[in-house]
């Protein structure tokens, strides 16, 4: 861990349109940016709040597919071939064509891995060895509702990452970063897994706050919502998602 700040800033591939979100996505790595987590609409999700739910509902209005999805990324990915992509969505997503099949498509669009909250690190229906296979990795995800015991069996299995939800329930709220987050990140981190760290975050201030326990931190929500209120002035969604992608990678 380090004072240092790696932002990992979140996208909805497809939102409001390709065409937007690619504004957004040269915005925040304009302003600090260092990883991309794309997520892949999805109809029915378990860890996402209302923000991110309500573009994703608005994306797969228009038919949007898992294919146009991995179209975007390639095209990210072509743009800032430095900037890992990281795949988020939920496991029937990648179930239903076949992980192994679903995993290489993804390798092929330039996927430096895949972020899958429902299929827990112990009983992944194989998407850790496809996406080994495929030069990927898969990062599981700890909550601090975990068993001390199943927290410190994920921490000592040897993934690269590990991404911490730093509290209960869905994205978007705002997170408080006190004693028992940081109690619970450094379980997280007692093997030699690096740590993402997110939900909830929205400020500068908490990003520090942070800062010193994880290896990035991971704020989502809050750009899905900057990109919502200025979806009709592309100039003005570029310069609010830069200046935030600022504000929390503090630079």
């Amino acid at each position: 861990m380090s004072d240092k700040i790696t932002l990992m800033s979140h996208l909805v591939a497809g939102y409001p349109t390709d065409e937007l979100a690619l504004t957004a996505a040269r915005a925040l790595v304009a302003g600090g940016a260092r990883m991309l987590e794309i997520q892949l609409p999805f109809s029915d999700p378990s860890a996402d709040g209302p923000a991110i739910q309500e573009a994703c509902t608005k994306v797969l209005a228009r038919n949007y597919r898992t294919q146009d999805g991995l179209h975007f990324i390639e095209t990210v990915h072509k743009e800032f071939p430095e900037i890992p992509i990281y795949i988020m969505s939920y496991g029937s997503l990648v179930y239903t064509p076949g992980v192994a099949a679903f995993c290489k498509k993804a390798a092929q669009a330039g996927v430096s891995g895949m972020i899958i909250p429902d299929l827990p690190f112990d009983n992944d229906e194989g998407l850790t060895q496809a996406c080994k296979e495929n030069g990927m990795e898969n990062i599981p995800v700890a909550a601090p509702s975990m068993a001390p015991e199943r927290l410190s069996k994920l921490a000592g299995a040897g993934f690269d990452h590990i991404y911490a939800a730093l509290r209960a329930g869905i994205t978007g709220s705002k997170t408080t970063i006190d004693s028992n987050t940081t109690a619970f990140l450094s379980a997280v981190g007692k093997g030699k897994s690096k740590v993402l760290g997110g939900f909830g975050i929205t400020t500068g201030e908490q990003s520090k706050a942070l800062a010193p326990f994880v290896d990035a931190v991971v704020a989502g929500s809050v750009f899905v919502r900057i990109i919502t209120e200025h979806q009709h002035d592309a100039a003005a969604l570029s310069m609010a998602i830069e200046a935030k992608a600022r504000e929390i990678a503090c630079c």
